[in-house]
């Protein structure tokens, strides 16, 4: 564990979370999802939040956002404080800090592939010549050919769509990636496809957390993040991915297993 801090202090923090409380009310019942929560999450680190259904994984991602506001607490983002800040403020923030990928893409359906990553483009920056260039480059990346990228989100596979809205996430160089179950509605062939755009990314230094429930998806953090019971009761350093590791599939495994998976 000592050795494991010690990695941890050397990076840079990008996100800070302290003292957060997310809760919903039911009728008379406040149904708390955590409370008291503190979180660093760091630079070029591929952070994977896993934990049981309820667990508050999804809520706690958007909270370290911006997404969501915690009713208590504070989050500082690149040494942003974005808790104080306004719902005006949060959106420019977020477009231009932070790049989202969802298990539905919410591709716009009367825009081609392309023009639904050049729109989220213009929304921060007004060189629109390089960023279409710059698309075309992520595009390529990530396997969608020009032939594709004129084409609309019904005239495309879910394992392309999910690609096509990685591009839409990186177009603006984001500071963090967060990533909300991401292949949770792909077959195996579609899912290991984003996971290597996933892994990619991570190398060329893009920061990433990504919830999931699928271990597959979780073999491709450096760091894995256990909530339950709306508190962070594990914190695993998986190091650096590699294909058919079986020494980090087995480390995997029991840090799960003593975690109550």
């Amino acid at each position: 564990m000592k050795g494991i801090i010690e990695d941890m202090k050397e990076k840079e923090v990008v996100i800070q979370a302290k003292g957060l409380k997310k809760s919903f009310r039911c009728g008379d019942v406040e149904q708390v999802i955590f409370e008291n929560l503190s979180l660093d999450i760091y630079k070029g680190d591929f952070t994977v939040i896993m934990g049981s259904s309820g667990a508050g994984k999804s809520t706690l991602l958007y909270s370290l956002s911006g997404m969501d506001r915690p009713q208590k607490g504070e989050v500082k983002f690149c040494g942003e404080m974005v808790t104080n800040l306004t719902d005006d403020q949060l959106a420019v923030f977020r477009r231009k800090n932070c790049g989202f990928v969802f298990q539905q893409n919410y591709l716009l359906d009367r825009m081609s592939l392309i023009d639904n990553v050049i729109v989220a483009g213009v929304l921060v920056s007004n060189k629109r010549n390089e960023i279409v260039e710059k698309a075309k480059k992520i595009f390529e990346m990530v396997n969608i050919p020009p032939n594709i990228q004129k084409k609309f989100p019904n005239q495309i596979s879910g394992g392309e769509a999910q690609r096509v809205g990685i591009v839409r996430a990186v177009i603006n160089s984001p500071n963090v990636v967060f990533a909300d179950e991401p292949t949770g509605s792909l077959n195996s062939d579609n899912s290991k496809a984003v996971l290597d755009i996933f892994s990619k990314l991570y190398k060329d230094g893009q920061s990433i957390i990504m919830v999931t429930h699928d271990k597959q998806s979780a073999l491709r953090a450096n760091r894995l993040i256990y909530l339950k019971d709306g508190k962070v009761c594990g914190d695993c350093n998986l190091g650096e991915y590699e294909d058919n590791n079986t020494d980090r599939t087995a480390k995997l495994e029991k840090f799960l297993i003593e975690m109550g998976w």
